[in-house]
């Protein structure tokens, strides 16, 4: 749980970076940040002895997980304000419960009543007013980049429990799945024009966001989930959204509204104990 809770919070002093390279376009910031993760992990691989099967799956799970899910996500930016986006990631505990619930053919109504309460908190943390008009197409992008960053993060969890291999040795399999599908994406389209004036302070936002908040963010996440239950995973995937909020009053002198920050975390402490069992 140590790997989930440091992971949460890295993500929460990152999360304002993102609108400032998305002019670099959402396929090239995709791949930029799969590159990177996967040059800072390649290192690490360790192939030999695993069989070509589980190899392609790390590979699929990497390019599902990451990939699709950062271009879609860096897409909805487009459409989406900041705070719409950080609104529209609370759904993504329900997703993860549901993802186990089908791999494992059958339904668990704590977990899911756990992921439910979780969403809920984190909604009244963030008591974010979405516009009438103008977000659906945001809205739908980051259904999709939820989905997808759940479905992977339980694929790779029960893989990872079967192979029994350090979690540094297989990373650099997920990001090259990962980096494969973002530059098949950016590769036609990249604005070479956007890319060459962009800032030193642009491309120094990249590099942290590739290497700190991707590259080793992911690793200590999946590093997380393969050690606790399904309950705990889900509650921790919005575990960011308050420590967010208070980063930004503590680190940056924002206005926050204690109140609710403190409701919203009462409220997903709560769905955390009870999506809380033993492995």
């Amino acid at each position: 749980m140590a790997f989930l809770l440091a992971v949460s919070i890295l993500w929460a002093l990152s999360f304002g970076l993102i609108p400032r390279v998305s002019p670099m376009g959402a396929p090239f910031v995709a791949a930029a940040r799969s590159v990177l993760a996967l040059a800072l992990f390649l290192p690490f691989l360790r192939v030999k002895g695993l069989a070509w099967r589980h190899r392609s799956a790390l590979a699929l799970v990497g390019a599902l997980q990451f990939g699709l899910m950062y271009v879609f996500y860096t897409a909805s930016f487009r459409w989406l304000l900041p705070g719409e986006v950080a609104l529209f990631t609370i759904f993504t505990p329900i997703l993860v419960a549901l993802a186990d619930d089908v791999l494992s053919r059958r339904v668990s109504w704590p977990i899911l009543g756990a992921a439910a309460l979780a969403v809920a908190g984190t909604a009244i943390c963030l008591g974010t007013r979405v516009r009438q008009e103008g977000v659906l197409r945001g809205f739908l992008l980051m259904m999709a980049s939820n989905a997808c960053f759940a479905a992977g993060q339980i694929l790779y969890r029960r893989l990872a429990r079967k192979l029994s291999r350090p979690d540094h040795q297989l990373m650099g399999l997920l990001y090259a799945g990962a980096a494969a599908v973002t530059l098949a994406i950016a590769a036609p389209g990249v604005d070479v024009a956007k890319v060459l004036h962009a800032t030193p302070t642009q491309f120094l936002v990249l590099a942290y966001l590739g290497l700190v908040a991707s590259g080793l963010g992911f690793f200590l996440f999946n590093a997380g989930a393969r050690r606790v239950d399904v309950g705990t995973l889900a509650v921790f995937n919005n575990a960011k959204v308050p420590l967010a909020i208070l980063a930004s009053a503590v680190v940056f002198g924002e206005r926050v509204e204690w109140f609710r920050l403190g409701v919203g975390g009462g409220v997903i402490a709560v769905a955390f104990l009870l999506g809380k069992r033993r492995p």
